[in-house]
């Protein structure tokens, strides 16, 4: 009767599971979401299916780009990197400086090297209005004392509210809508062992903000050219403290999470190697080791997509090597 009981709650419990996945199908089915192969743009392998405008209420709608490796088959299970600023990741001749990452170059040769685990990237584009406000890591400017938001407030020329902040729900945005769809859209593992997130810039620091709020969903993150800066560069700028100080109270599991960090010195990276030492301190201080975290200096490199393009292996082979 013991072996019974037993038999029948894991048959339960695996029904229950299916059904889970049944109702998120179902759901993504029925919400209207219109994706298309981009025929025009110049890719060295693979593909690009866009979403012109994913439906969302967290967030002001915007396109999303999934990138499929060449070869890619429903046959077999492919890990997940998110990215931000989705629109400068692929195809130089449409990005407004001419400039790319050349993610479909890069990974496309790490996968058929044999140097990573298969994966598909999705990019979700940014809104440059707006951009700022979305990417902030939102829950840093609770370490603000009500002088230093004065502060910020004047330097910064503009009246800076929280209210109008959206870092949490670009978040929400990412794990509850763009997940999902992914999840149940294409052929990929959808633990959090396979699911990445990476970006540059304030990119960077979204990154660190996604795998600290939802360190169930991401085991590793890729933060590139991280604006520790939070904002505008200046000498009473009160936010990289801010940001340390929220980051040192969140930091993930050492045991379950990798997490990379780069700069250069060069153009806007000219105010990041400051910060290095810090990092390097929260991070080793709640675990970390060389296994599963890098802080890496690129010497006379500059904040930009060639800069990126021309060091993105090395993250990509950090995250998701086989």
């Amino acid at each position: 009767m013991k072996y019974l009981s037993l038999l029948f709650s894991l048959i339960i419990l695996f029904s229950c599971k299916q059904t889970k996945q049944e109702i998120v199908k179902e759901e993504v089915k029925k919400t209207k979401i219109n994706a298309e192969v981009l025929k025009s743009v110049q890719l060295s392998a693979g593909k690009i299916i866009r979403i012109d405008s994913f439906p969302t209420k967290h967030i002001t709608p915007r396109p999303v780009d999934v990138w499929l490796p060449e070869n890619y088959s429903d046959e077999k299970k492919y890990a997940v990197l998110y990215m931000h600023d989705g629109q400068m990741l692929f195809d130089e001749t449409s990005t407004w400086n001419k400039q790319e990452w050349k993610i479909d170059e890069v990974a496309s040769k790490l996968m058929k090297e044999g140097v990573t685990k298969d994966f598909i990237v999705v990019g979700i584009h940014n809104i440059p209005k707006i951009r700022w406000l979305d990417l902030f890591p939102e829950k840093a400017m609770n370490f603000l004392s009500a002088e230093e938001l004065e502060t910020l407030k004047s330097f910064s020329n503009s009246a800076v509210d929280l209210k109008d902040l959206t870092g949490d729900e670009y978040l929400q945005f990412l794990v509850k809508d763009l997940k999902p769809y992914i999840d149940a859209t294409y052929a990929v593992y959808t633990n959090k062992e396979n699911t990445f997130v990476a970006g540059s810039s304030m990119g960077g620091l979204m990154s660190m903000y996604a795998i600290t709020q939802y360190p169930a969903i991401f085991e590793g993150a890729a933060c590139i050219s991280t604006h520790w800066v939070g904002g505008l560069p200046n000498e009473s700028n009160p936010l990289p403290n801010a940001i340390f100080s929220y980051l040192e109270k969140n930091v993930p599991d050492a045991k379950t999470h990798k997490i990379y960090f780069d700069y250069g010195n060069k153009t806007l990276d000219q105010y990041y190697p400051q910060y290095a030492p810090k990092v390097d301190t929260i991070f080793t201080k709640n675990g970390y080791t060389e296994t599963n975290y890098r802080n890496v200096f690129f010497e006379g490199t500059d904040h930009s997509e060639v800069s990126w393009q021309n060091r993105i292996d090395i993250p990509l082979t950090f995250l998701l090597k086989k």
